[in-house]
């Protein structure tokens, strides 16, 4: 990748934190203000970034038409829509749906709690790979040598007491969680945040997402969120239908 398109892809992601001035955004590239204008200007006249009238710079509008673009060449984001919008309606909780893409597992939609209490997340997001109910879901249907190549790459970093800290200790859960259909998250990524997380096949069987309900424990603890299991696996039996799939055990 070309210096340039580094440091503009740099600034756009510094610019998704928030608003910054020219001067922030030399520091963080190390180079010349004039070298960033340069960037910047380009990147304006293209609407990626905006200046307000206090000179700082923010993301532009011809970015939401690229994400909104992006989000639309996802069909299961589509298809999965109205079963998402039941099940959060039907249980007052946050509703994902995540795919794994690049090596990366991330939110490609999210319908919110209900509840005062909500989970920090964003469709876009990465999710980590080690602690989330998704990411364990998504990984399991990989072939067996390719998740261990998946497992090998992760830094286990350790959010929680409850976070798997080895490959051994991942590679074994995924097992467990390719036997049983479903994955958990128990207060592993966030130590107030339970999560159930259920397939989401296509018509070759495929595991092509994961649609997940997370709870914080203020709301309901541990064991009741193991309660919302039985339709959160309706809901995605019914998303895979709808994709192609037939029922039946997982393959």
């Amino acid at each position: 990748m070309s210096q340039t398109v580094t440091r503009a892809l740099r600034l756009l992601t510094e610019l998704g934190e928030g608003e910054r001035s020219l001067d922030q955004l030399a520091a963080l590239l190390d180079v010349h203000k004039t070298t960033v204008l340069r960037l910047l200007q380009s990147l304006e006249e293209a609407r990626m970034v905006h200046r307000d009238a206090d000179y700082r710079y923010h993301l532009g509008a011809g970015l939401f038409a690229l994400s909104s673009r992006a989000l639309e060449q996802r069909p299961v984001r589509r298809i999965a829509a109205a079963h998402l919008a039941e099940l959060n309606a039907a249980t007052g909780q946050t509703v994902h749906l995540a795919a794994y893409e690049g090596g990366e597992v991330v939110y490609i939609d999210k319908y919110e709690s209900r509840q005062p209490v909500r989970m920090y997340s964003r469709i876009g997001l990465p999710v980590p790979l080690h602690c989330a109910a998704v990411s364990k879901v998504l990984l399991a249907d990989l072939p067996l040598a390719e998740r261990r190549r998946a497992v090998a790459r992760i830094d286990f970093t350790p959010f929680t007491a409850r976070t798997l800290r080895t490959p051994q200790a991942l590679l074994a859960e995924l097992a467990t969680v390719a036997d049983q259909g479903w994955a958990q998250d128990h207060a592993e990524h966030e130590p107030f945040m339970n999560c159930v997380a259920a397939p989401v096949r296509d018509a070759a069987g495929r595991v092509v997402a994961a649609a997940s309900i997370s709870v914080p424990d203020l709301v309901l603890p541990y064991e009741r969120v193991l309660d919302l299991l039985p339709q959160l696996l309706a809901t995605a039996a019914a998303v895979s239908a709808d994709c192609g799939a037939t029922p039946g055990p997982p393959l």
